[in-house]
């Protein structure tokens, strides 16, 4: 039988037109193949019809296609399931102590440099020591009484002797008493994890008066906040 006779020839390109703006990759499904396979069957010449082992073939791969596409829809099924539980994991940390991998407050040539520390506990007074890379004190200033949580500090970036300190990175650290009279030390770079916040899907913690992603943080621990 001549397929083409059977057809309108207009509907026919007018079809195919469509099929191609739908499937612009021209990947075929397991409907697809279904109906590819009904239709070489639909057309078969009845005097010659589709070998039995041809027709065999054809049915496996079309069973092979479906496990395929199943076993693709579980594999998204436990991928959704993996990110919520991975962003349950994640809210579970709030309250816990989080430490990032790079503590350093940077300086500029001109301008001033800002950074948090975190206080765990009501203090009456202590001293800001900022410090370069080789653990050289540049900077100490006095603080007085301060209450528990985030506090943010501004050095004016110069030295012990008035003079400007050179740009580059820098390190932050207080010793201070408590209202008991007991002695302590926090340094910048350690908060408590506040609260967890998703940008397309990916998790930002609030640490002091940022938020910061998960590959910035080299430790999280319990502690008292």
């Amino acid at each position: 039988m001549d397929v083409t006779n059977t057809l309108n020839p207009s509907k026919s390109t007018f079809s195919a037109k469509n099929d191609i703006v739908s499937n612009p990759k021209a990947v075929l499904g397991k409907d697809d193949f279904m109906k590819l396979l009904l239709t070489e069957l639909q057309y078969q010449d009845p005097t010659n019809p589709m070998d039995s082992e041809k027709m065999l073939t054809q049915t496996s791969q079309l069973a092979t296609l479906e496990a395929s596409d199943n076993t693709n829809k579980a594999l998204e099924s436990l991928s959704k399931t993996l990110t919520q539980s991975a962003s349950l994991s994640v809210i579970s940390a709030i309250g816990n102590m989080a430490t990032l991998q790079n503590d350093s407050i940077l300086l500029g040539e001109d301008g001033n440099s800002g950074f948090d520390i975190y206080l765990p506990e009501n203090i009456s007074g202590g001293t800001v020591t900022i410090e370069d890379n080789m653990g050289n004190i540049v900077k100490k200033f006095p603080v007085d009484s301060m209450a528990s949580g985030i506090h943010t500090f501004e050095w004016d970036g110069s030295n012990d002797g008035g003079s400007r300190a050179a740009a580059g990175a820098y390190h932050a650290k207080i010793v201070y008493i408590t209202d008991n009279g007991k002695s302590g030390a926090s340094t910048n770079g350690t908060y408590p994890i506040e609260s967890v916040r998703f940008d397309n899907g990916e998790p930002l913690l609030k640490l002091g008066s940022q938020y910061v992603p998960m590959t910035r943080i080299k430790e999280i621990y319990k502690g008292r906040t």
